[in-house]
């Protein structure tokens, strides 16, 4: 199964737990994908979920931590689009299911504190609190920064490159720099100095002002 089709299952299995019918045909009715009965058997092997004596499809532990997570990125969404890019209602649904896997999760955070920490979704229902809502975050930092503002240490992920020149462009991206490209600065002085995939490379200071990424916390570091 891919990814994408495990949290919309999750996903609908939780709404139903929250209108308490739990049933196969609920299910299948909230899910806006076709389950199969091997579907189910894959999410049973992952310890996602369980059945009961009713034949009811319960989450696990595990599965609703899962689910938990995915539920609040959709109901952020919801709110975001509503609010803030104020689409129509009937477009709301499908923005939302879209952004809600690709959200990672500063970006999911970033949004939470931009809208205040909402606890409930257009619809009513309720959005589960993140790490960000317990903090108290009202402030949301600068994520998209030019590489050169990254210390030693640091790790970043390439959002775009403005180029200089086509010429330089060109050989960055021939390089392997290119937006999605998760890098590491190994040292600022005598030059500037970053390590990526098995590439190390030394930038001069204009590229690097002109190269923007998304800082990651250091614990990303894969280097």
């Amino acid at each position: 199964m891919l990814q994408e089709q495990i949290e919309e299952i999750l996903e609908a299995i939780w709404v139903c737990n929250e209108y308490g019918k739990s049933d196969i045909g609920s299910l299948k009715k909230r899910c806006p994908i076709d389950i199969t009965e091997q579907d189910l058997a894959e999410l049973k092997k992952k310890n996602l979920i369980t059945t009961d004596s009713s034949e009811n499809i319960l989450l696990t532990a595990t599965g609703e931590e899962t689910a938990e997570v995915i539920i609040r990125r959709h109901r952020l969404a919801e709110v975001l689009v509503t609010s803030i890019l104020q689409l129509k209602k009937a477009d709301m649904e499908e923005v939302a299911c879209r952004v809600e896997h690709s959200l990672q999760p500063e970006v999911e955070e970033a949004i939470c504190t931009l809208l205040g920490h909402p606890e409930i979704c257009p619809d009513g229902k309720p959005i589960p609190r993140g790490r960000c809502c317990s903090r108290g975050l009202k402030v949301v930092d600068r994520a998209v920064v030019p590489l050169s503002e990254l210390k030693a240490g640091e790790n970043g992920k390439i959002t775009y490159i403005k180029p200089i020149s086509h010429s330089n462009f060109h050989k960055l991206i021939s390089f392997g720099l290119h937006p999605g490209v998760i890098l590491k600065v190994h040292r600022k002085s005598p030059t500037l100095c970053i390590k990526f995939e098995n590439t190390e490379l030394a930038l001069a200071d204009e590229i690097a002002e002109n190269i923007f990424v998304w800082r990651l916390p250091r614990e990303n570091n894969s280097f």
